[in-house]
């Protein structure tokens, strides 16, 4: 191997290895709307890639993730052929880089035009086309010349004006679609309440909304949009011609759209204030911004200067530097989450931090705080994860006062003082109190929804006013509300209060299977709940069951009856239980089938169903006399197998097991 051979062996290896590497990030950010890394590291990573071609112009590739543009368009969308690609813009990432961005375009900037520098909206990029002033398509930048047409789901966001004021014949404008802070908030909080995981980030919540299959969901989501640059135009009705960018953009807010805001600057030194600026007010956006852009401000320039087929030579996106500051714990709280989750909380000296005063930051949980050993009076480095969540990086622990002591996690919830417990081969540490206030608009939720107690007009919006009217303080409450005092709620008149008392009044009747699926019981979900009320066919030989009996259940194991017995022994939930057996609730259930269709037969179910739910399918199996089982044995007499079966269906394979698909299984139920 030659010298040169040897030298260029190495930063192949990076390179290829960087490569791999971003492009696995871009295809998770662009195409599935998720971050595997935050912005700094993936920036990271291809500043260094970027350094490793310019100083090994061999290693260039045209296929490089250097030279891509976002991603690629998704198959389920049709495809949308951009007249003007939506092109990419280059990083730089430091104050020097900038004034050389500005020192190498001075010439074009003349100081008339001066340059344009506007915060970069972390969103989805999308172009909009109108014809005579009617909006006729909107699509994703997908991989900059062809997108997704997402017309539909862009009709339901409000501050997209379907029809221009005075419009040109045709023009194509982009921008970027993204959802408002607040609205990232209450759909977070919503999705709490109703057990779904939390969207990570406004930025991915906005990528997944736009690239809905339904619309109906879209709107839902309350996206906005703001729009930056014209792509294309013909036929301006009063023939004006533009000279600069901030002409074009406060052309665009005359049409009707929603434009980024600006400054106009001069020079390097004026830009690089501008840039402290905007990082100053960033939390006064109602946006994420992951940057500022700067321009050159003259039209004819930027023909001069022209570009790369990815980026233009005319602007560059400055990125903020993950911004830390050292502060000081004053306090450690626990606030507990709507799924009874311990959430720590540390109250910290007030800093300014990304445009915003920060006087708290999560401490995520309770391991958290114990590898990093953070006490109250520690002096702390904190950081905006995400620009979102301010949180503790790291302990100085030189400066520890003497008299600060380790933290001890409490061992009481600090809202109702049940007992908590930490979740089975998990982190969290969750209060177990069955009328916890903090859990209470949830547990009614779940308490009252389909597959639970099926109260129909019962969900969200009803139970927070119930509780916030102080109408109900549990799930058993429900039982003793009347007409008069629902009436006392908002827009509820006497025929809604009516249906309201109808359902819960048909829900007493749903048996003891549903009541413990209900009732929100660790471990216990609707299979388990079923499995129960099989065995015991009542609430008060569920509560007498010691815990062999429970143990040998089938799928029923030593935690699951730990946790069963731990919440049936709470004070709280022996109250929930009078109140419900005060109501007359019934919490019986009728004796298991012996004789049945599937009498004998052991069903086990792998992968997903498109008729039925797992459960669904779990609880037509038991009514017709069959048991289910969560593992595949010699025992095993039928395997159903949906989509994406995994490796129960492979050791059915192997042993032997009859293996049927869901036609099958739906022909086995009617004959």
């Amino acid at each position: 191997m030659s010298a040169a051979d040897t030298n260029t062996a190495a930063p192949a290896a990076e390179a290829a290895r960087l490569r791999a590497e971003i492009s696995r990030y871009a295809d998770s950010y662009y195409n599935s709307d998720t971050s595997l890394v935050s912005d700094f590291e993936y920036d990271a990573l291809m500043r260094r890639l970027r350094e490793i071609e310019q100083t090994h112009p061999e290693l260039a590739s045209p296929d490089s993730p250097t030279a891509i543009v976002g991603g690629e368009a998704s198959p389920a969308f049709s495809q949308v052929v951009h007249p003007t690609p939506l092109q990419s813009l280059n990083d730089v990432f430091s104050f020097d880089e900038v004034l050389a961005f500005a020192a190498k375009t001075e010439e074009y900037a003349a100081p008339e035009s001066g340059y344009v520098v506007e915060p970069k909206i972390d969103g989805l990029s999308v172009a909009l086309y109108y014809e005579n002033g009617v909006l006729t398509r909107g699509a994703t930048r997908g991989d900059g010349v062809t997108g997704e047409d997402v017309t539909a789901n862009i009709f339901t966001i409000k501050s997209v004006p379907r029809r221009l004021n005075n419009a040109p014949e045709k023009i194509g404008v982009r921008g970027e679609v993204y959802m408002p802070r607040f609205v990232f908030e209450e759909i977070n909080a919503e999705r709490e309440i109703n057990g779904e995981p939390p969207m990570a980030n406004p930025r991915n919540a906005a990528a997944g909304s736009l690239r809905q299959l339904d619309p109906a969901v879209c709107a839902a989501r309350r996206l906005d949009m703001i729009i930056f640059n014209i792509q294309y135009i013909e036929g301006i009705p009063d023939g004006r011609v533009f000279a600069s960018h901030a002409q074009t953009l406060d052309y665009l807010s005359e049409l009707g759209f929603h434009t980024v805001p600006y400054g106009v600057v001069r020079d390097g030194d004026a830009i690089t204030a501008e840039l402290e600026r905007i990082g100053e007010s960033r939390g006064e956006f109602d946006f994420d911004i992951d940057g500022a852009v700067v321009k050159i401000n003259s039209l004819a320039a930027r023909v001069e200067l022209g570009g790369t087929a990815k980026a233009p030579r005319w602007a560059v996106a400055y990125k903020y530097p993950p911004e830390e500051k050292e502060t000081e714990v004053l306090d450690i709280i626990v606030q507990v989450g709507r799924t009874g989750v311990l959430t720590p909380k540390a109250l910290v000296r007030p800093v300014r931090l990304s445009g915003t005063t920060v006087s708290n930051a999560t401490l995520h949980n309770a391991d958290f705080i114990s590898e990093r050993d953070i006490r109250i009076g520690d002096a702390v480095i904190i950081r905006k994860a995400g620009e979102i969540i301010p949180e503790v990086v790291e302990v100085i622990a030189e400066k520890r006062p003497k008299s600060a002591v380790p933290y001890e996690f409490p061992r009481e919830c600090p809202v109702c003082g049940s007992e908590v417990s930490r979740d089975e081969g998990g982190v969290h540490i969750r209060c177990r109190g069955a009328e916890c206030p903090a859990q209470l608009l949830r547990n009614i939720v779940h308490f009252a929804s389909r597959r639970a107690m099926d109260i129909e007009g019962l969900g969200v919006a009803v139970a927070k006013q119930l509780l916030e009217a102080g109408l109900i303080a549990s799930a058993g409450d429900l039982y003793f509300l009347d007409t008069q005092r629902l009436e006392t709620l908002e827009r509820f008149g006497k025929k809604s209060a009516e249906n309201l008392l109808a359902a819960i009044e048909k829900s007493k009747s749903r048996g003891l299977a549903a009541l413990l699926y209900a009732l929100g019981i660790p471990q216990i979900g609707e299979s388990a709940a079923r499995a129960l009320a099989g065995r015991f066919l009542s609430m008060d030989a569920v509560e007498a069951a010691d815990a062999s009996e429970l143990i040998a259940m089938p799928d029923f194991g030593e935690t699951t009856a730990k946790y069963l017995q731990a919440w049936l022994k709470n004070p709280q939930s022996q109250h929930l239980l009078g109140r419900l057996r005060a109501a007359g609730v019934d919490m019986t259930a009728p004796a298991p089938q012996t004789e049945g269709k599937f009498t004998g037969m052991t069903f086990v179910l792998t992968g997903a169903l498109s008729g039925y739910t797992r459960d669904e399918a779990s609880r037509l199996i038991e009514e017709r006399g069959g048991k289910t089982s969560s593992s595949v044995s010699k025992k095993t007499g039928i395997v159903i197998a949906g989509e994406d079966a995994g490796s129960k269906l492979q050791k059915a394979e192997a042993l032997g097991v009859r293996i049927i698909n869901e036609t099958e299984f739906e022909d086995m139920l009617k004959n």
